[in-house]
């Protein structure tokens, strides 16, 4: 579906920056729900942050990233982005792009039961 890039380096200290993007293939973006979606080894996968694709106050943000991560597309380059600000050690963890072509649910919906195409992962490690 996507293949998934830092641009900055994937280690990096604590109160750092790093932007992720996601290119995505075989679809148009546009028209698609989007999500970010981490996961640390023996845990469960967390949904990031996504955005509904029926508009209104479709989008969510987890409560460990709000104020510090923002998700954003760019359909002209049909690419998702993940900005992430403030990054914390406990950020560390592998990132998914996701996009599913549902849009009848919440943001909150899709980051909580996932999405139907995925990315591949790209590892975000933060140090203290």
């Amino acid at each position: 579906m996507c293949s998934c890039r830092r641009l900055g380096a994937g280690l990096v200290q604590a109160g750092g920056s790093l932007r992720l993007s996601c290119v995505v293939s075989g679809f148009t973006l546009d028209s698609y729900t989007i999500g970010w979606f981490r996961q640390v080894p023996g845990k469960e996968r967390e949904g990031v942050s996504c955005i509904s694709k029926r508009g209104g106050s479709s989008t969510y943000i987890a409560d460990s990233v709000k104020g510090r991560f923002t998700i954003s597309r760019d359909n002209a380059k049909n690419t998702i982005y993940l900005q992430m600000n403030s990054l914390k050690p406990e950020d560390t963890a592998v990132y998914y792009c996701a996009a599913d072509s549902r849009g009848q649910y919440t943001g909150s919906y899709y980051c909580a039961y996932g999405m139907d195409y995925w990315g591949k992962g790209t590892l975000v490690t933060v140090s203290s």
